[in-house]
């Protein structure tokens, strides 16, 4: 199938399911699918947790839970299914190129550079950190590489890792969203692996006049930068997204070490323990639940809600059960994972499309566009590119 076709499909099917993605189980205690498919809601809430686990680890163990629940879902994952892009014989990095990369990452930037093919022209690596990716395309195809990155110190680190492996790599030290910094595109081939959100969108935005010979970018956090919504790409883009349903597609922690993981649950629980002791007292509150401090997360349940409500403008009784309400918390949060279940089976076909909005938006502008996967989802979730060439 054709990028444009399966675009079209899976926005259609997209928006057919709307109604089952769109709303957060974390913020509606039973969103209107429950009412609608109460047998799919019933068996999601009577879920083991051993059976849960396993479906939130892996997508195939999901998807066959949901399969004869949702006869929908077949659409949706055949819709959602991209190849692995082709790849070529990528030169063996110098036994020091190692250093300082931790493994998983390296990884991706050796898939990354395997499965982008360099045309000759010199690469421009965006949003470069230490330039670890821009080095081992100069290595691989002895052309010149220059990286862009915010952070002076990474450039700084990123200048002596380029002298020590003897690589023609010059690294700008600037803002991936400043007009200024479009200049360096014109005549490269620009690679940006998980540039986040807006900074991977701007490239995209600006193909047509920026003279780019060629774009592969694998993107990441697309909620980043959309805080009034997603702004499309394509012409074919018809599908409104806020930024809390653009965080759907990012939403897998299959590589969060356990420790994370763990941080994450306390998270979740404490903040909808605290949601469930403002409305048991009658007490209004926003819940915005911007991210909180990690220090928040240290202390007792009661320092977090009593945190949590000076931030939020509230005030809580000086007397409150706190164990009550902590128990309260785990307990939703327990209901909360098992309804995003059938959410989440929206997640990667959601991911795609947004990925398919990039490549449509080059192609729109004369690029020749091709996505698919460069990397195994469990070395990362993130592992779509899309390839742009003149």
């Amino acid at each position: 199938m054709d990028l444009l076709s399966r675009f079209r499909h899976l926005q259609a099917a997209l928006i057919e399911g709307r109604s089952v993605w769109g709303p957060a189980p974390f913020h509606e205690l039973r969103p209107a699918w429950c009412e609608a498919r109460p047998a799919l809601a019933a068996d999601a809430l009577a879920l083991d947790e051993a059976r849960l686990q396993a479906c939130m680890d892996d997508p195939v163990e999901a998807h066959a839970w949901l399969a004869g629940r949702m006869p929908e879902l077949a659409e949706l994952a055949a819709l959602a299914d991209l190849p692995e892009l082709p790849s070529w014989a990528l030169p063996p990095a110098p036994k020091d190129f190692d250093w300082s990369i931790p493994g998983p990452k390296r990884q991706q930037i050796e898939d990354f550079a395997r499965h982008f093919v360099p045309g000759g022209h010199p690469i421009l690596e965006w949003c470069s950190g230490k330039g670890h990716l821009g080095r081992r395309l100069a290595l691989a195809a002895r052309v010149r590489v220059e990286s862009l990155e915010l952070d002076p110190r990474l450039c700084e680190a990123g200048a002596e890792l380029a002298r020590r492996q003897g690589v023609t790599q010059q690294m700008h030290c600037g803002d991936a969203l400043a007009p200024a910094t479009r200049e360096l595109v014109r005549g490269r081939e620009v690679v940006a692996l998980h540039a986040c959100g807006e900074l991977h969108r701007r490239l995209v935005r600006h193909a047509r006049e920026d003279g780019a010979e060629a774009y592969a970018i694998a993107p990441c956090c697309y909620y980043r930068g959309a805080d009034e919504g997603y702004w499309a790409l394509s012409s074919e883009a018809d599908l409104p997204l806020s930024a809390a349903q653009l965080r759907l597609a990012v939403t897998e922690t299959v590589t969060a070490p356990p420790a994370i993981r763990r941080r994450l649950a306390r998270d979740q629980a404490w903040k909808l323990g605290f949601k469930a002791l403002c409305a048991g007292l009658g007490v209004s509150a926003r819940m915005t639940f911007r991210p909180v401090p990690p220090g928040w997360l240290g202390g007792s349940f009661e320092d977090f809600c009593r945190a949590l409500a000076i931030r939020e403008a509230l005030v809580l009784p000086r007397e409150v059960d706190w164990a009550h309400w902590e128990r309260a918390g785990w307990a939703r949060r327990d209901e909360v994972r098992r309804l995003e279940l059938v959410r989440h089976a929206f997640r990667r076909p959601l991911e795609v499309w947004l990925v398919l909005d990039l490549a449509l938006s080059l192609a729109e502008q004369g690029f020749e566009a091709t996505v698919g996967r460069f990397c195994p989802r469990a070395l990362t979730p993130r592992n779509l590119m899309v390839i742009g060439r003149q």
